[in-house]
């Protein structure tokens, strides 16, 4: 067979010619694709307490408010207390959380614009299957109560694992401590069978759960926990125990550099029938019940 040589130069020519094809092409391939993906053009930070996160809604929610609004939403999830610091500072657009005294005092005090209700459940009381301190079936104060009693006398049977930081949860227990008739400081806090985690709930639970030890928690995130511990709800739906999540949005004059224009589009939208059906339907294929009640338009008061 006869073989070709090219001359270098040739070769050097025909391999320019490949590449200069090869960039063009290259080239029309990533602007047709730019043209059929629409990628998100705006940024909002929201800060969030870690019940919304744990549960996974947030999961949910994100990517949906993403691709119909067309915002990229980067979530800061804290408990309730670092979340107000954040709006605080002015790191964040836009607060979803669940403690409404807090929220109602950063407003008053012009961090914030208005609170918006989206979301609903209630906090739980959980416990060890056996109920060491025997609260199953009583009301919440009487049960908190009977753990510190029990607690006093019974302290390798009866131990209380707290948030212990400065979470909604966190907050919501100690004031349900004071309306059990103690000094949360003093009569609570420096008790040996009370345990401050200062962690999430989700990491709360686990740790509850390998100390055999009672919690509170929002129900959300202990059904999305559920099979991974082995507490059971032993108080549940009082009056006291009722969870609203919020939407807090920051005051532009307080932050004139923000942009807050789409922090509020996030509000209206969360609010909407759509969104409120699906934070309706969220856990109920796999948990049978919802985690969450839509919460928008409902009197609280």
């Amino acid at each position: 067979m006869k073989r070709i040589r090219l001359n270098k130069h040739l070769t050097i020519l025909i391999g320019f010619a490949l590449f200069i094809s090869i960039m063009f092409l290259g080239v029309d391939r990533v602007n047709h694709i730019n043209k059929d993906i629409s990628l998100p053009t705006e940024r909002v930070r929201l800060a969030t307490t870690t019940s919304l996160y744990d549960s996974g809604l947030w999961g949910v929610l994100e990517p949906i408010i993403e691709n119909e609004l067309k915002i990229e939403l980067d979530i800061l999830y804290a408990g309730t207390g670092k979340a107000l610091e954040y709006g605080k500072r002015g790191d964040v657009h836009l607060l979803a959380i669940h403690d409404r005294l807090r929220e109602e005092k950063f407003i008053q005090e012009g961090y914030g614009l208005q609170r918006t209700p989206f979301a609903y459940n209630y906090f739980l009381i959980v416990g060890p299957e056996g109920d060491p301190a025997n609260i199953n079936g009583l009301i919440v104060v009487e049960a908190l109560q009977k753990i510190h009693s029990r607690g006093e006398t019974n302290l390798d049977l009866v131990i209380f694992v707290s948030r212990g930081d400065d979470s909604g949860t966190h907050a919501r227990e100690k004031a349900l401590w004071k309306i059990a008739g103690f000094d949360y400081e003093n009569n609570i806090r420096p008790k040996k069978w009370y345990l401050e985690a200062g962690i999430g709930m989700g990491a709360t639970l686990v740790l509850a759960d390998q100390k055999n030890a009672y919690t509170i928690t929002d129900k959300g995130t202990y059904l999305a926990y559920s099979n991974r511990i082995k507490l059971v709800p032993l108080i549940d739906k009082e009056k006291e125990l009722l969870n609203v999540y919020s939407l807090v949005s920051l005051n532009p004059d307080r932050f004139p550099a923000l942009d807050l224009t789409n922090a509020q589009k996030i509000i209206n939208f969360l609010i909407s029938d759509k969104m409120q059906r699906i934070i309706a339907e969220f856990g109920v294929q796999k948990h049978g019940t919802s985690l969450f009640f839509p919460g928008a338009g409902v009197g609280f008061d």
